[in-house]
């Protein structure tokens, strides 16, 4: 089994453009897949609403990972996201994650609170806009 962790799925979903939003989705999340961030749940579909929308104002970043835990089907992780946007800004973002893996090693949900570092109050909301 090939477990997916948080940076490999945020590069593919948000940096990678070599492949589509539905290979990048497929290679780490079940069809099941569920997400709340700061209290907001998003199944499957809205989650892919979420990461097209940010594909279409990212222009680059990348992830830092600075803790990361697995115990069986339970995975753990605190990173920060950098990204810039088409308009030039940068945003960081410290992202706390708590998720459960399916047995074919995948994200079958995640639990996440953000907390902003670097960005203008309108970025406040970009881990669960649409």
């Amino acid at each position: 089994m090939t477990r997916t962790g948080i940076e490999a799925a945020l590069n593919d979903l948000l940096f990678n453009r070599d492949i589509t939003l539905d290979e990048a989705a497929d290679r780490h999340f079940t069809p099941d897949y569920r997400q709340r961030t700061d209290d907001e749940w998003a199944d499957r579909g809205a989650f892919l609403d979420h990461i097209g929308h940010l594909r279409g104002i990212i222009a680059g970043g990348h992830v830092d990972v600075h803790e990361e835990l697995y115990d069986g089907d339970k995975y753990a992780d605190r990173h920060t996201c950098h990204v810039t946007k088409v308009d030039g800004t940068t945003v960081a973002m410290e992202v706390y994650v708590f998720a459960d893996l399916a047995a074919d090693g995948r994200f079958r949900r995640i639990e996440e609170t953000t907390l902003m570092l670097q960005g203008t109050d309108a970025d406040r909301d970009l881990g669960s806009a649409r």
